[in-house]
């Protein structure tokens, strides 16, 4: 089924995605995305977090929903996705809300990428704290809600982020806690209207994030 991944990179190359393996904190708009990204680009271990069940609020952005599955465990969907692809991929499932006191529950587990894709602000300081101890690769997925234009993001240093609320936020962290280290990320520049209630939010930019995310760590495998 790799044939042509193959064809593009070299066996060399795909055998050094497939002995990878990487962790994804989120399985929504942009979550789903990135395991796409990863799975159909040849990444044979893989573990997917997350605690929530699909609802059909989700129908309008998140891959893996649909009528038939609303109600269910995001990772038991992603799971039976995942194997209808490759039915060899190693999947390892964590049905929890991470916080600040479990998260060890993830880094029990050896992985060498991790892609952010949640939208906890403390949760997301936890990650990137976890893997600088860890000297675990991260890419985080910045706030994706209230845009419109896919155009608009970029990967870049958190530092250098702007417009952004979420990014904001991580940013004051990574200043306060005086941490030195590259922190990849992709967000947007795009403004637009202010908004009450719940976030509103298309299919695009989610979408192109997560694939943005996997795309990272596919790349940084086969440079290095």
């Amino acid at each position: 089924m790799f044939e042509r991944s193959i064809k593009l990179i070299g066996v060399d190359k795909f055998n050094l995605i497939q002995s990878k393996t990487v962790a994804v904190v989120g399985l929504g708009g942009v979550g789903s995305y990135a395991v796409e990204g990863l799975i159909r680009s040849g990444i044979n271990n893989i573990i997917i977090v997350d605690y929530d069940t699909i609802d059909i609020t989700n129908l309008n952005r998140q891959l893996i929903t649909n009528q038939t599955n609303i109600g269910k465990l995001k990772t038991d969907i992603m799971e039976n996705y995942i194997k209808n692809i490759n039915p060899s991929c190693h999947i390892t499932k964590i049905n929890i809300k991470l916080d600040i006191n479990n998260i060890n529950t993830l880094f029990k587990h050896k992985f060498d990428y991790l892609i952010d894709a949640c939208d906890d602000i403390k949760v997301k300081e936890e990650l990137i704290k976890h893997c600088i101890t860890n000297k675990i690769k991260i890419i985080s997925s910045m706030g994706t809600g209230n845009k419109l234009n896919p155009s608009m993001l970029e990967i870049t240093d958190i530092r250098k982020t702007s417009y952004d609320p979420l990014a904001k936020k991580i940013r004051k962290y990574i200043k306060d806690n005086n941490i030195k280290e590259y922190i990849p990320v992709v967000y947007s520049k795009e403004q637009n209207n202010k908004f009450t209630g719940e976030i509103p939010s298309l299919v695009f930019v989610p979408a192109v994030s997560g694939l943005l995310c996997s795309n990272y760590i596919i790349k940084d495998i086969i440079n290095n």
